[in-house]
């Protein structure tokens, strides 16, 4: 009887145990949710920022500033190449899945998923070290990845070097919690670093590290840590000096940030600085979670020898407000997952946006959108950087394939330079020019400058385009062919191949093929720099090729005016009738108006019919200049305002575009 009371008398308790653990499980299950939430729409933005901001064609692009991205060709004998040397796997397998940058919505996708496991591999990483409530810490490398890209820099096989070295320590870590003895953990240790230096080279140096800090601090294995460190230094010159060959510098460093493939160039440094803190954070992270918890563990034993009542006392009245404060807070769940996923968007978007590169943004979507030859988007754009030279430089060739030249180009600031970046200052831009020069006829130049990409830049496909079409223009057909096969085993342009190799065994001259013809007509044979002849001179060579070359006119005719060479300008003015001009462009009739006021003499186009409208406006401009006396310093801003835009005022101070 006494034990049936005293089970009667328990039951209240384990009912309330019950509740208590319901309780318990229900506010786990939200704590889930809410988590998975806050991922779910962090890398929600993520992708639609990489997708719609970032858009990473631009980076698959390249626009000759990207000198490190990688090509990738279809079949075996491009595969066996990356496996005769540490790291090479990895390398085939970023080439591989870096070619869908191609697809800004795939592009944003892989790296989005990128990030997602990297931010896992942390998650893990803080479980296994139990700091579970430091949940900030899985968002710390996909902010730094956000922030690579913002800048505009392709490091994708280093992030996924950094990757594999991750998950390997994920690995390991879960050997480690296994029952396999010491031993046994070591052996897996040895054969996860074997693994994983053959898959990602140096990255390997990483994953030694973190397991070395792993076993001093938090399992107090000092022995094993120890030789974890020495396998870190030992392993590279083994497998890579003795087995595979490579250089020592090689076999420490590839794929790592301060690799000589990353610091040996200029372009390629920039923004290294945000690799380095990617690579760094993990085995920061886990040396100070170590370190503070050795401080716990001393601050415990403090406590306990402590016994005097007035240091708890003291201890309780200034520790009381933040406890309740606290306790609040974790009560509160709700309102701590507002808290603490509105911060991570802060501190996101804050620091997205201190670091994005606008103008190097500007000046990849030009160059995009020039070599796709997407004019009006092209334009668009180069209003957000309208004075960098080379945005210049390829608004001129959206002016002149948009029928604008003659009436637009003005309203940008202007240089005679600025045609064919023909100053020494641009010597290096090759990129930039080679398809000017293609389209109005100095195949090779354009050929020159194709070479030069390709030596720099490798065999990019949009490189290997362009000499496709040259050397059929110039009949070498076997060197076209050659071309041809290596962008055959491209993931994205083998169609555009396939067509010019069935083309040249059906049709070797090309006749049918207007574009090729087209160039054929207004090549140039002989070569000619622009750094050794003027320009208007290399665009007359070019008229008297084929006279009705549109854009040798047109440049010629913007030259001249860029040049002050008004004289020229009227020798030419009566060709406009040759390419079926219904109307004088306004600039070319606007230096006209300007060589009437400066000499006096009168000009006659024949078929065209003077604008009342520019002679009006040529005369108020005389008049504002006359009211400061001539002093055109003086006159400046006034006719900034009105007239910043027209030849007169470029012809006035040698500068146009200004709304000052």
């Amino acid at each position: 009887m006494l034990g049936i009371r005293k089970k009667i008398l328990r039951w209240p308790q384990i009912l309330q145990n019950c509740i208590r653990y319901k309780s318990h499980v229900k506010n786990h299950a939200y704590l889930r949710i809410g988590i998975s939430l806050r991922a779910l729409i962090f890398f929600s933005l993520f992708y639609i920022y990489l997708r719609f901001y970032v858009d990473l064609r631009f980076l698959y692009h390249g626009a000759g500033i990207i000198t490190n991205f990688p090509v990738f060709y279809k079949g075996l004998p491009f595969f066996k190449t990356f496996l005769s040397y540490p790291g090479g796997l990895v390398e085939y397998v970023s080439a591989f899945l870096s070619q869908f940058f191609y697809y800004s919505w795939a592009g944003a996708f892989i790296v989005t998923v990128q990030a997602w496991l990297l931010g896992a591999c942390m998650a893990y990483l803080r479980k296994t070290v139990n700091f579970s409530r430091l949940r900030g810490i899985c968002y710390i490398l996909p902010l730094f990845v956000l922030i690579s890209y913002t800048r505009y820099t392709y490091f994708f096989t280093t992030t996924t070097a950094l990757l594999a070295a991750l998950i390997f320590a994920f690995l390991y870590f879960k050997v480690s919690l296994s029952r396999i003895n010491p031993a046994g953990q070591t052996g897996i240790f040895l054969l996860l670093s074997v693994g994983l230096y053959y898959l990602a080279g140096g990255a390997f140096l990483l994953f030694a590290v973190i397991c070395t800090v792993y076993e001093l601090l938090f399992r107090n294995r000092w022995k094993t840590g120890l030789f974890y460190l020495l396998t870190a230094a030992v392993l590279p010159y083994v497998m890579g000096l003795i087995i595979f060959r490579v250089s020592v510098v090689n076999a420490y460093s590839d794929l790592l940030p301060f690799s000589w493939k990353i610091l040996y160039y200029e372009t390629r440094r920039r923004g290294v600085i945000f690799i380095y803190c990617l690579f760094l954070i993990p085995p920061a992270i886990l040396l100070i979670l170590g370190l503070w918890q050795l401080l716990l563990k001393r601050l415990r034993r403090l406590k306990e020898q402590s016994n005097t009542k007035t240091d708890k006392n003291r201890q309780v009245k200034s520790l009381n407000l933040i406890v309740r404060i606290f306790n609040w807070y974790r009560r509160s769940s709700k309102f701590r997952w507002i808290v603490e996923t509105s911060l991570l968007l802060i501190v996101t978007g804050t620091a997205v946006f201190v670091s994005r590169k606008e103008n190097l943004r500007t000046l990849l979507k030009v160059d995009y959108y020039a070599y796709h030859r997407m004019w009006p988007e092209l334009i668009e754009a180069a209003r957000n950087d309208p004075t960098n030279p080379l945005v210049v430089h390829s608004v001129n060739k959206a002016l002149y394939n948009t029928s604008r030249l003659g009436y637009e180009m003005f309203s940008w600031p202007q240089d005679p330079d600025y045609l064919f970046l023909s100053n020494p200052a641009y010597r290096w831009h090759y990129w930039r020019n080679f398809d000017a020069y293609l389209d109005i006829g100095l195949v090779n130049m354009a050929e020159n400058d194709l070479t030069e990409c390709l030596e720099g830049l490798g065999d990019r496909p949009m490189i290997l385009q362009r000499l496709v079409l040259i050397n059929i223009v110039k009949a070498n057909f076997d060197s076209a062919r050659v071309y041809l096969n290596t962008l055959d085993k491209t993931l994205f342009y083998s169609k555009w191949a396939g067509k010019y190799l069935k083309l040249l065994e059906t049709d070797p001259n090309c006749s049918t093929d207007k574009y090729i013809q087209h160039l054929r007509s207004i090549s140039l044979d002989k070569d000619y720099c622009t750094q050794t002849i003027p320009i208007h001179t290399m665009l007359a060579l070019l008229l008297e090729k084929n006279s009705r070359n549109r854009m040798a006119f047109e440049y010629l005719m913007a030259c001249y005016m860029l040049e002050r060479h008004l004289g020229n300008l009227i020798q030419n003015i009566n060709r406009l009738k040759d390419f079926g001009y219904s109307q004088v462009p306004t600039h070319f009739e606007e230096a006209c108006l300007t060589y009437v006021a400066g000499t006096g003499q009168r000009i006659r186009i024949s078929g065209y019919r003077p604008s009342d409208s520019l002679r009006q406006r040529i005369d108020d401009f005389g008049r504002i200049l006359h009211n400061y006396g001539s002093n055109k310093q003086a006159a400046y801003n006034e006719l900034a305002s009105k007239y910043g835009n027209t030849y007169f005022f470029y012809f006035l101070y040698g500068t146009s575009g200004t709304t000052e």
